[in-house]
């Protein structure tokens, strides 16, 4: 029995994604639940799961189209065991061939990891790079091969670029290519598109301003550096800086609520929360899970709730849930060497921290000077909203917090 796969609900808000990648192949034998297809929406990667066992017959889309919440994907015999037949079977046998002719390029036969289902848009890009897959590293989920794992491979071996077709209409005169000299147009993701008009939608919208200061981390780093293994036997996790941080900034937030607070219409909406959101780097753009309610959390549960974050964005596993809310941002652009920035606030949140990279640097203590590892904070801020008042004042809350950190735990 023949039996449809359909976009599956992306979430609250979401009713359309773009095809990403297939996962299989017509003819693949699928399991219950098993992903055959690759969904990407605005905020994260959703796989489409085959709710029953047999082989895919057809797949109804292709590859970078858009498709709504309970379209048709494809068609699964249900039932089936063998390779499909007809049609079906000679697409694969293709399929199959084109693969053969990956391991006669290369000269070599094909290993366990050569083995692994190719989608179409990663096939053809081992087909125009010339790259034997058995040695290619697959970082997506469970390991499989992605189009920039091949053509980062393709880089890496000093293999060009394959150039592209000549247009029909080039003019008789137009000179000839030399090779030195290529562009390559890509379509934005959907998370990139998302990524963009977000980002200027907040430039537009709100009265951006930064406030800066500079902390002395000397404090946060000798504390790290005496219980860092104590805390990482007991707690199982690194004690990093981001759980100082996440912990200053609910002081600030609890004292300055309107940094906390957004903008709804003609009316202010406070929070009696602190729901925090990470900025973390994926593979495909930037994202934000939020660590909720960590006023209530410890250090350990923070930086939990990070290393999961992190780990889960590479793997592209961050669910539409994870990025739901947030009442606040923290953006650690100092994980890339950033001396100095103006974040961008995460729209509808009112404020954003900035961290950056620590540096030794001379500053003035009691009359003298001496060296200090120094990192600079920005907090981006809604002037609609915020004072600038009561901006440098939360700005300095989170400073002295981390010079002291005592006050986070007497709450002051």
């Amino acid at each position: 029995m023949a039996t449809e796969i359909k976009v599956p609900t992306l979430g609250e808000s979401v009713t359309e994604a773009s095809i990403g990648e297939f996962l299989k192949n017509v003819g693949d034998a699928v399991a219950v639940d098993e992903p055959i297809v690759s969904l990407e929406t605005d905020k994260v990667a959703v796989e489409a799961p085959s709710p029953v066992a047999g082989v895919i017959k057809e797949f109804k889309v292709e590859v970078g189209d858009t498709v709504e919440v309970g379209a048709v994907l494809a068609i699964v015999e249900e039932g089936a065991t063998g390779a499909a037949t007809g049609e079906e079977a000679g697409r694969a046998a293709q399929e199959r061939e084109e693969g053969k002719e990956i391991r006669e390029g290369k000269g070599e036969a094909a290993s366990s990891d050569a083995s692994q289902t190719l989608s179409p848009a990663v096939r053809r890009a081992v087909l125009e790079h010339g790259v034997d897959p058995s040695t290619i590293k697959g970082t997506g989920k469970d390991g499989r091969l992605t189009k920039e794992d091949v053509i980062a491979a393709a880089k890496a071996k000093g293999d060009p670029a394959p150039a592209p077709a000549p247009a029909a209409s080039a003019p008789a005169s137009a000179p000839a290519a030399t090779g030195e000299r290529r562009e390559e147009r890509v379509k934005m993701t959907r998370m990139r598109q998302t990524i963009a008009k977000r980002l200027k939608g907040a430039q537009e919208n709100a009265a951006l301003l930064t406030t800066f200061n500079d902390v002395d981390m000397s404090a946060v780093i000798e504390a790290r550096t005496k219980y860092k293994d104590l805390f990482a036997k007991k707690h199982d996790i690194r004690l990093g800086f981001m759980g100082f941080f996440a912990k200053a900034a609910c002081l600030a937030l609890k004292d300055v609520p309107a940094v906390n607070a957004y903008i709804e219409g003609d009316e202010i909406v406070y929070h009696d929360y602190v729901d925090i959101s990470v900025a973390v780097s994926a593979p495909n753009g930037l994202v934000v899970p939020v660590i909720r309610d960590a006023q209530d959390k410890g250090f350990a549960r923070i930086e939990k709730d990070i290393a999961d974050f992190g780990k889960r964005a590479k793997e592209g596993t961050l669910t539409m849930e994870d990025m739901k809310g947030g009442t606040f941002t923290i953006s650690n652009g100092g994980v890339f060497g950033s001396l100095m920035s103006t974040p961008i606030i995460n729209p509808p949140q009112s404020a954003v921290l900035g961290l950056h990279r620590i540096e030794d640097r001379p500053v003035v203590v009691d009359g003298e000077i001496v060296i200090r590892p120094m990192m600079y904070i920005a907090l981006s801020y809604d002037h609609r909203l915020i004072d600038g008042r009561e901006a440098v004042t939360a700005l300095k809350i989170i400073k002295e917090a981390i010079e002291d950190p005592t006050r986070m735990l007497i709450d002051l």
